[in-house]
């Protein structure tokens, strides 16, 4: 478990010549060492959203090891821990998230000797690796701080349940992690980029995505006589087809909001109109203007052709989670820390993804940016994507994580 996995990159180990020497905090060979069995040890053990009590005594065990006082959350999961803070005076902290939970899905890697040992359970986002990385950098900063070299408090925030709309971050927000926060920042991992860089782009990064459940009521009967029925086959065939141009026509187009189906369900006769039928999918934007007029359109577009067909419609429109929104100013902080520690060849700009992340919650109160952490091996043909039963990492991006947020803390001002 101690061992370095063969999918690191030589390029990424430390001690190479590269930007940033005279920053302290470099990752020493033994943490590195113990970061990558943490990750995989993790690996090993996922578990799902507000269940994750295994991951949450390993942190809290290993942060109080290093003389820190983590504190668990109140949904019984997750935690926080401050790091030069003891004043309690002074600037808003900077607050370095990660996501701690994993997705139900089984472990599809066959060669692998860290892959899940809990059946249908995997970390296949990444989640592990965000772990890690603020778990590490945690580490650094708290060394840093004893020497006195750390400019300003840092809060490791841990949060559960990240896979399950609308998101563990607003419970997590109503515990007050955000109290005493200024600004935030956080990674996801990216399989299309290369292990030693990340992705940023100031503004939307990631897309709005909700759920939608439709009903459709009315009178059945007799396909011989369907004038006296709602024909309830026909009224659902058209609000899935009609319903999602109907939207996308009464916003910009350039909001890209998008209703897509994916269940609809009706009827179990050939011959006979069915009294009941269902939908559900998906809503997705690129704008946060338009998410917040997306749950009005959407119920008024389901309204205007279930009445065309005299079908009675309820629609129960979930929230999920808003575009993650990156801040002009936080971001270029992480351009500067990356840059700092790897140069600027180790930064590109990354196009806005149509996934959801509910690092966004955060962002409606306190500024923050979010980066994509490359874990591609460089020079890999395809790449493992994210939430299948194969995905995995090249494990370097762990000591590339906690340079670029160890350099982030020490380069906020």
């Amino acid at each position: 478990m101690n061992q370095l996995t063969s999918r690191e990159s030589e390029a990424d180990k430390p001690g190479e010549s590269v930007p940033g020497t005279a920053l302290p905090g470099a990752l020493p060979e033994a943490l590195r060492a113990e970061l990558v069995a943490f990750r995989r040890d993790m690996h090993m053990h996922p578990e799902l959203g507000n269940q994750e009590f295994r991951t949450t005594a390993a942190l809290k065990t290993r942060l109080e090891k290093a003389g820190l006082a983590p504190r668990l959350l109140g949904m019984g999961t997750g935690l926080i821990c401050d790091i030069g803070a003891e004043g309690g005076e002074g600037r808003g902290m900077l607050a370095l998230r990660a996501d701690i939970d994993a997705l139900p899905i089984p472990d599809t890697k066959t060669d692998c000797v860290y892959r899940s040992t809990v059946p249908d359970r995997a970390h296949a986002c990444g989640h592990d690796v965000h772990t890690t990385v603020v778990l590490g950098a945690g580490l650094v900063l708290a060394e840093l701080h004893r020497e006195g070299q750390l400019p300003h408090p840092v809060r490791l925030l841990f949060q559960p349940a990240e896979e399950v709309l609308p998101g563990g971050a607003p419970d997590a927000i109503e515990c007050g992690v955000l109290d005493g926060v200024r600004s935030v920042i956080g990674v996801h991992c990216d399989p299309k980029v290369d292990a030693g860089k990340i992705g940023i782009r100031p503004g939307p990064i990631t897309s709005a995505c909700d759920r939608l459940e439709v009903t459709l009521d009315g009178p059945g009967g007799h396909t011989a006589r369907p004038h006296l029925t709602t024909d309830l086959v026909t009224a659902a065939a058209k609000v899935a087809t009609e319903v999602p141009a109907l939207v996308a026509r009464r916003v910009d187009a350039r909001s890209g909001l998008a209703v897509t189906w994916g269940r609809l369900e009706t009827g179990h006769a050939c011959n006979v109109i069915p009294q009941h039928a269902e939908l559900s999918g998906t809503v997705r934007c690129l704008d946060l203007d338009a998410w917040r007029q997306a749950p009005d359109l959407v119920h008024g577009a389901i309204q205007e052709i279930a009445d065309l067909y005299r079908a009675k419609p309820v629609v129960n429109y979930i929230r999920g989670v808003p575009p993650v929104v990156n801040d002009p100013v936080v971001t270029e902080l992480l351009r500067d820390a990356m840059t700092a520690r790897r140069g600027s060849d180790s930064v590109e700009d990354t196009q806005q993804s149509l996934g959801g992340e509910d690092f966004s919650w955060y962002l409606e109160h306190v500024p923050g940016a979010m980066a994509r952490l490359g874990v591609k091996p460089p020079g890999e043909r395809g790449s493992r994507d994210l939430h299948q039963g194969d995905f995995d990492v090249d494990e370097s991006a762990i000591t590339v994580g906690v340079e670029l947020f160890t350099a982030a803390a020490l380069l906020d001002t």
